[in-house]
């Protein structure tokens, strides 16, 4: 296999993770947000700015994914702003539990998961950007 084959091939697994990975937030995040009453107690003790950002940023990973899909570098800047985002979000969530607010401890899970999955795809764009730059 030839290393441009590779490339294309794990920019279409990167894109579409996140596709997926946008779709099944929007989703769970709409269900929490505007579902009704037994999907807004199943979240329990929900922090909204997280939930909202999440359900948001869910729209936002879908396009990052067309983007790397499609090779555009705006695909690879849209990852990198979202690992921002995540972690400044997250660095929130903790201040918020910090202060003694109320939260779940699953959001932590998500959270990690969501900075996880964007930090990789990051540094895999980032990998793939420079070797075509070594070229």
């Amino acid at each position: 296999m030839t290393a441009q084959k590779s490339n294309s091939t794990g920019l279409w697994v990167a894109a579409g993770i996140a596709i997926v990975f946008g779709v099944l937030t929007v989703v769970a995040g709409g269900r929490a947000l505007f579902g009704g009453p037994e999907a807004q107690a199943a979240v329990g003790n929900v922090v909204p700015f997280v939930l909202w950002f999440n359900f948001l940023s869910g729209f936002v990973y879908v396009l990052a994914g067309v983007g790397i899909g499609l090779r555009k570098a705006w695909g690879g800047a849209l990852a990198t702003a979202l690992v921002l985002a995540i972690i400044m979000i997250f660095a929130l969530f903790g201040w918020h539990v910090f202060r003694g607010g109320a939260y779940e401890t699953r959001t932590v899970g998500a959270m990690v998961l969501r900075a996880a999955v964007w930090i990789g795809i990051a540094i895999y764009w980032r990998g793939i950007v420079t070797r075509a730059g070594e070229r």
